[in-house]
């Protein structure tokens, strides 16, 4: 135990000692700065200090209208991706399959989205047949608590 707090004596004292290092260092450094300022030196810092404090203010607002525009056309976004399943319902149409397989396999500008498109199509067909699937289950399910009420009753 008594380990221990040697251990952390030694700790403390090491960090102690660190603390007074860089407070002796930082005091020393300013201070040599102020007094080795020429005149010249002296100007610029005030200039320097001047127009940010002159320029703070409109770079602030300028930078607050432009986080407001970019949220307000995330919002846009957004609001427009935003559209329910029920309001899907009926208005998707699957597209038909309008590319040939049996065309010779020639690389042009117009063919690039070939698979992509067919990939969506499986996609959409896919997801389509899930959902009437779940909903026939549902139908199913409520059909046979209409039965099971007539025969437990």
């Amino acid at each position: 135990m008594s380990e221990l707090i040697d251990l952390f004596e030694h700790l403390f004292d090491s960090i102690s000692q660190l603390f007074n290092l860089l407070k002796d260092r930082f005091v020393q450094n300013v201070g040599e700065s102020f007094s080795s300022m020429t005149p010249q030196h002296t100007i610029r810092l005030v200039v320097i200090v001047g127009a940010y404090m002159l320029l703070r203010p409109h770079i602030l607002r300028f930078t607050a209208k432009r986080q407001e525009k970019q949220l307000a056309e995330q919002i846009e976004r957004e609001e427009q991706a935003e559209i329910s399943p029920n309001q899907l319902r009926g208005q998707i149409a699957i597209p038909e399959d309008s590319d040939d397989e049996q065309q010779p396999a020639e690389a042009s500008a117009t063919d690039w989205g070939k698979k992509a498109r067919k990939r969506q199509r499986n996609m959409i067909k896919k997801l389509l047949d899930a959902e009437e699937k779940r909903l026939q289950e549902l139908q199913e399910d409520e059909e046979d608590k209409d039965i099971e009420q007539y025969l437990v009753g």
